[in-house]
């Protein structure tokens, strides 16, 4: 981390001018020492304030590359920001120039408190925060350049727009754009701001974990906007007024791309290769698009038809999906390295882990990973028609899907057996909250210690009760056996859903690749580049199981590092990739913030089935919004961009 000379972040006053080194205070925010490697921090300008690192940055230069920053991202809507972010950055630029007057400082505090107060957005009303703090905090170094006539010495900066949305959004998609468009009713420029990040808007409209909404600063005056479900709308909307896409594969380079799997992240890669004008191949052992989003999530939250309109989206810019072609028993990785340039692998995590029950490696029936049942289900059969009772273990979307599921193939009696307490449950909270209205009996702070058999057969699950002890590595509290409390709850499907894991029979020559302790791909975080050059991997096998939307973002940055290998360079992280990383040592979003008014607006929800009805069909079970409320949901953005810049050595 670098020391810090000056801070203003967040209100913090920080002033270490004129101080030894050893006897500076350190600010709650600190910034990484470097930007990336060899090119250090020197300070940043952003919307909640100055930091200040090195005493060269010249701040009038500074202010005036920032207010040249904020002009540019101006919609112009606003008066008073249209109009006043041109005059502040001429009187900056006056100044800079070595040809300012006193007054233009007044000026410049002025109007800059003008937009501030007269925006209806946060480009308005943050965008000159630093500017006045600038004024404020190094007034003596504007006065000498007046009084001088000296120009500001020139610096180099990095400049990036984010927002407390897009800042947690693995695809890195422009939220507030897209939901800006719906509010207009431009919703075939929505989509298509949608498509700049991801390929599928329909899937991630349905079943994304939404990490957007949890930052979203609308929930700081009544409820957090429905971004996921506005996904979803232009999604449908494409669908339902068959809008047709202009569309021109762009096969147009020699070097071949090989993609394993079409799943979230494979097809991902394959989308952004084809437009980069390779000619890219995906390799799929199912029949249909999806991976484990096909296979593991039931058609109520995620209808196939949406994944495999998603796959043919793909094919439509010159991609080729083969299906039914397995890696390691149709093809083999060696035959696929001599064909194609480069490879990329994204493998689901289609095998579970094992509960350490003894028993369960006895073949008894009635005992069904999570990941087989759900590949039943979804394929149209019932896992274990004779059985009625069942009994789900673990806490996870696969659990939830596994005890929701369960209804609909007709068990009437479904429990759900987690070690520790809701609180901790690492399940979609709405998932938890729909499967305890469809009837789902949960079991809270107990564990399965037997299986109960009977002629080779489970007719019960032994358990004990937990209690919650110190933090582990996860960061909660450990689960404690209590001795002498185990009860029986009798079934005759037991369903461990503890978690997922990679089969690697795929892999021919496993012992070639580095792998690591969690029996995953090992990867240059910043290439998604194996050790193997030229083979790529992304989703649940680089990352362990994990949420698709973080697959769709990495397929998507693992074809932008492929690019660059077959074009001879030394693949790297984007500039983009880098202000991601940077903007985490920052409170992009405070949910303490006072946003200044009061809401009365809450967020509309799809309307969703009765759970009386919902649980014992396979339909999707939620309606999507009709026209007129997509736009009234979307016009409860506060369109909360915010600018960041760099200043770097």
């Amino acid at each position: 981390m670098a020391d810090v000379i000056f801070s203003s972040w967040q209100g913090e006053i920080i002033d270490n001018r004129g101080k030894a080194r050893e006897s500076f205070e350190a600010p709650k925010v600190k910034l990484p020492g470097e930007f990336e490697n060899g090119l250090s921090v020197k300070a940043f300008m952003g919307w909640d304030g100055i930091i200040l690192c090195d005493e060269n940055v010249d701040i009038i230069d500074m202010s005036v590359k920032y207010a040249e920053a904020v002009q540019k991202e101006s919609c112009g809507r606003c008066i008073p920001c249209r109009i006043g972010s041109k005059v502040i950055l001429g009187t900056l630029q006056t100044i800079a120039d070595g040809k300012g007057k006193k007054e233009n400082l007044d000026k410049i505090r002025t109007i800059a408190a003008e937009i501030k107060d007269g925006s209806k957005c946060q480009i308005g009303q943050t965008g000159f925060v630093p500017l006045l703090q600038a004024l404020d905090f190094f007034g003596p170094e504007f006065d000498r350049s007046i009084a001088e006539g000296r120009k500001a010495k020139s610096g180099d900066y990095r400049i990036s727009v984010t927002a407390p949305c897009m800042s947690v959004c693995p695809t890195q998609l422009d939220i507030p754009a897209y939901v800006e468009a719906i509010s207009e009713g431009r919703f075939t420029e929505s989509l298509k701001k949608i498509r700049e990040n991801t390929c599928m808007a329909g899937t991630l409209g349905r079943v994304c974990v939404r990490p957007c909404e949890s930052n979203c600063r609308r929930a700081n005056i009544d409820e957090s906007i429905s971004i996921k479900s506005l996904k979803r709308f232009v999604a449908d909307w494409e669908v339902d007024k068959s809008v047709k896409r202009d569309i021109a594969p762009n096969i147009d380079k020699s070097k071949k791309v090989a993609v394993i799997g079409a799943g979230p992240a494979g097809l991902s890669c394959a989308y952004y290769i084809a437009q980069m004008g390779y000619p890219v191949t995906v390799f799929e052992k199912l029949g249909e698009p999806g991976g484990m989003a096909a296979v593991g999530i039931p058609d109520y939250r995620l209808p196939r038809v949406v994944l495999e309109g998603e796959g043919k989206f793909v094919e439509s810019f010159g991609a080729t999906i083969k299906y039914g072609v397995e890696l390691g028993k149709d093809i083999t990785l060696d035959q696929i390295r001599k064909e194609f340039d480069a490879v990329f692998i994204g493998v689901g995590a289609h095998t579970s882990q094992p509960m350490g029950v003894n028993g369960e490696d006895a073949g008894y029936r009635g005992f069904i990973p999570g990941v087989k049942y759900l590949l039943d289900i979804n394929n149209g059969k019932d896992p274990y028609p004779e059985g009625k009772k069942v009994v789900v273990v673990g806490g996870g979307n696969v659990a939830m899907d596994c005890v929701r599921s369960s209804f609909r193939i007709g068990k009437p009696d479904v429990h759900l057996v987690y070690r520790r307490t809701k609180k901790e449950m690492p399940a979609d909270p709405v998932e938890i909250h729909e499967a305890e209205e469809e009837g789902v009996e949960f079991h809270y702070l107990c564990n399965p210690s037997r299986i109960l058999e009977k002629d080779g057969k489970v007719v019960g699950v032994e358990c004990i009760r937990m209690e919650l002890g110190e933090p582990d590595a996860s960061g909660r509290r450990r689960p404690v056996p209590v001795p002498n409390s185990e009860f029986v709850i009798e079934t005759d499907i037991l369903i461990p859903a503890i978690g997922q894991a990679i089969d690697w029979s795929f892999l021919e020559n496993r012992e070639e690749f580095a792998i690591t302790k969690w029996n995953t791909f090992q990867v240059d975080r910043e290439t998604f580049e194996t050790n193997i050059p030229g083979i790529f991997s992304a989703g649940d096998c680089e990352t362990g199981p994990d949420v698709l939307v973080r697959a769709c973002g990495n397929g998507k940055r693992a074809a932008w590092k492929i690019d660059e290998y077959l074009r001879g360079e030394k693949p790297k992280a984007r500039e983009s990739e880098k202000y991601v990383k940077f903007f985490g040592q920052f409170k992009v979003y405070d949910k303490d913030e006072n946003v200044g008014f009061l809401g009365d607006h809450p967020r509309m929800l799809l309307r969703p089935m009765a759970p009386e009805v919902r649980k014992w069909t396979f339909e999707e079970f939620e309606e999507g919004f009709r026209t007129d409320e997509a736009i009234t949901e979307a016009s409860r953005c506060l369109r909360c961009y915010r600018i960041g810049m760099i200043a770097v050595g």
